[in-house]
């Protein structure tokens, strides 16, 4: 939540009013970030559809993010120097970690067949009443099946 200070000059006297500006969130996954900062096609597309929303994903994010580098850097698609200028481009976005909540996320497991990791995602969303965006495709079907809102990038 973004609050903006206001002041209103009445009879020489300023009176502070506070103005709440409600942003609306934003669940990010994997997928998204590798995409914007590894400079693939559709980073452009991928930031343009996100200006406006506060950013937010499970804490898990961070770990598949390293996760995502080091098998990268196993395959040698990476040298070490890259995956850190990556990782460094990655730590300046700006995005709110939160919790989920287990029960739920295995919930999503058992009926959709997919990853915790997965999960965690849709979990988020649901959760923090947020629009989703993903490059993965079946990620966004579990997630219109949960009436989760979702941004598409083609």
């Amino acid at each position: 939540m973004l609050i903006v200070f206001v002041q209103l000059g009445i009879n020489d006297y300023f009176t502070r009013t506070i103005v709440q500006v409600m942003k609306m969130l934003l669940t990010i996954d994997t997928s998204i970030i590798i995409a914007v900062i590894t400079n693939e096609s559709s980073k452009n597309k991928i930031i343009t559809a996100s200006l406006g929303y506060e950013l937010i994903a499970p804490e898990s994010l961070h770990w598949e993010i390293g996760n995502a580098f080091s098998a990268m850097l196993k395959r040698k698609r990476v040298t070490l120097e890259q995956a850190k200028e990556a990782i460094n481009y990655y730590e300046q976005i700006a995005i709110r970690y939160v919790n989920v909540d287990l029960d739920s996320v295995l919930e999503y497991c058992s009926k959709y067949d997919i990853y915790a990791y997965d999960a965690y995602f849709i979990e988020c969303a649901k959760k923090y009443k947020s629009s989703l965006i993903s490059l993965d495709k079946n990620l966004i079907l579990v997630a219109k099946d949960n009436k989760i809102k979702t941004l598409e990038i083609n």
